[in-house]
């Protein structure tokens, strides 16, 4: 069994889409909520896409380069307690934050407690970020276009991508390689009515 990650831990992302869209998806909810892996997803907020987050261990900073940081105020459930869905979702594997300004939103991520671990540079000279934040992974990506710093998207881990693609026919791209090795990727069509952006990824391999 892994050890737990030390450090600020993802514990809720607010999410303004109603129940009912990610229920179809085949999640359980809970009144308006759903436990991913130690992650608690909160619908029905008011707005577009993933409107707040909430992350444990940050000695109370609220706010990183003009995005809010909620408290944590909600315990993860124990491993044991974590509900099953019908769609084998296990967990978040990474959320992604757009900035128009990397350097900026990095040296604010730095200062809050969340300094990168791994910056890497695509061939068009944009750049990503990562560190893990409990049992997710934050993805920092740099978007010139973008007006402000926000919260893009996530991508879920599933047992049986293929399974799910079978349930979710033509709201799910097709399954192709990841580019983590040995792992697969399928994301939602905006047909699947979610307002962020939303993957699923299978487990990574057994080490």
């Amino acid at each position: 069994m892994n050890a737990p990650v030390a450090g600020p831990r993802l514990r809720r992302l607010t999410v303004a889409d109603p129940e009912a869209a990610w229920a179809r998806l085949g999640f359980l909810l809970t009144g308006s909520q759903i436990e991913l892996g130690g992650v608690q997803l909160v619908l029905g907020a008011t707005g577009r896409g993933i409107v707040g987050w909430a992350i444990e261990g940050l000695g109370g900073v609220r706010e990183i380069d003009g995005l809010a940081v909620d408290p944590a105020d909600r315990p993860a459930l124990a491993p044991a307690d974590r509900p099953a869905h019908p769609n084998r979702a296990t967990g978040i594997d990474h959320v992604v934050l757009l900035t128009p300004a990397f350097d900026r939103t990095a040296a604010a991520l730095e200062q809050a407690g969340l300094g990168l671990r791994r910056v890497t540079e695509s061939r068009q000279g944009l750049r990503q970020g990562f560190r893990r934040v409990g049992p997710a992974i934050l993805e920092l990506v740099q978007a010139p276009d973008v007006e402000r710093v926000h919260l893009w998207g996530l991508t879920v881990i599933v047992e049986d991508i293929d399974g799910l693609a079978e349930r979710l026919g033509e709201d799910l791209t097709e399954v192709k390689p990841a580019v983590q090795p040995g792992r697969r990727i399928a994301a939602l069509r905006r047909s699947a009515g979610l307002s962020p952006a939303v993957a699923f990824m299978d487990p990574p391999p057994a080490t």
